[in-house]
């Protein structure tokens, strides 16, 4: 080879090993070392203002100090969040789309819904759980039920959505007591919580959080807790397992991001989201809000969302309750 074919050879070497980044192998965009190199997408399944809204925001609102870029909270309300899951799953699985997942999509929409139409959370990749919270039935005050045995007729109740926890906690509720009782599906905490505001049912099951000024305030009755333990600002409401009744039904939140994200980027996620929990501005929030941290890893809540649905599942079976007929 002459000397001049060798020079123009390295030349056009080098300029390819230029074009794949100046060293082959070298890809910082697949090994996650530039991320995140634009602003962040986290997806939330629900309505603004609702509880998983406001918690996608608290952290958002953290998280991009340690990332260094913007985390932009886009709302995609729908199917108690499977729009959103779906929309995820078609995204690129670089780390810049998340999600907010709720895990009632996980481990009670499939008890409502076709296989077809159920979300499996094994197709998304869990960066991190976040936090849990409790179910209250509250009633008009009109109604005069202040106890589960005061519901002596036949009464309609709201519903959060077909698939949801508030929807399971009554369905469960009403089939032990033995209570005839008529769903009416809304969408979401705060329209449920008006509804029974307003005389459109007589009784709801929404969230600790969402319930506490209503309740505080006098313009709603708590009857029973789905908790584990009575909150602390409902010291006189037993519990459903004080009443006798077995409802463990919970809400349960995780961050994810696209199957086939690199675990690089995932662990780069995982170290953000840890910081902003142990930040006070966060944890006043969960206070605040009667939020519980379950700020496990990825393979901690698979687990925990799988016994859920074993649970969930053959309590349905037992109690011959048809969520898709019951919204």
């Amino acid at each position: 080879m002459t000397s001049r074919l060798r020079a123009l050879t390295a030349t056009v070497l080098a300029l390819a090993l230029t074009g794949c980044g100046g060293n082959l192998g070298d890809d910082g965009a697949a090994d996650g070392a530039d991320f995140p190199d634009r602003a962040l997408t986290l997806l939330v399944g629900q309505d603004a203002g609702g509880s998983t809204d406001l918690i996608a925001r608290a952290l958002a609102d953290q998280v991009k100090n340690d990332l260094g870029r913007p985390v932009t909270v886009q709302n995609r309300p729908g199917a108690n969040g499977a729009v959103a899951a779906k929309e995820l799953a078609a995204a690129k699985p670089d780390g810049h789309t998340m999600i907010v997942f709720p895990g009632t999509l996980a481990y009670i929409t499939p008890l409502a819904v076709t296989p077809a139409e159920a979300v499996d959370i094994t197709g998304y990749d869990v960066v991190t759980g976040i936090s849990q919270d409790d179910f209250v039935l509250v009633a008009n005050p009109g109604t005069g039920f202040r106890t589960v045995t005061d519901i002596d007729r036949a009464i309609t109740y709201g519903t959060t959505g077909v698939g949801t926890g508030s929807q399971l906690t009554q369905a469960l509720l009403f089939a032990q007591a033995g209570i005839k009782a008529t769903a009416v599906p809304f969408d979401g905490g705060a329209p449920t919580l008006t509804a029974v505001l307003g005389g459109q049912v007589d009784v709801a099951s929404v969230q600790l959080g969402e319930a506490q000024a209503q309740i505080k305030a006098g313009k709603v009755t708590p009857i029973v807790t789905f908790a584990q333990k009575r909150p602390s600002y409902l010291p006189d409401t037993p519990t459903a397992v004080e009443a006798g009744y077995t409802v463990p039904v919970q809400q349960s939140r995780a961050i994810a991001v696209p199957k086939g994200t690199p675990p690089q980027i995932v662990d780069r996620l995982r170290t953000a989201f840890q910081k902003a929990f142990a930040g006070q501005a966060y944890r006043d929030f969960n206070t605040q809000r009667l939020l519980t941290p379950n700020e496990v890893d990825g393979p901690t809540l698979l687990g925990q969302w799988t016994g859920s649905l074993q649970t969930y599942r053959a309590l349905v079976d037992q109690y011959d309750i048809n969520l898709a007929g019951t919204a």
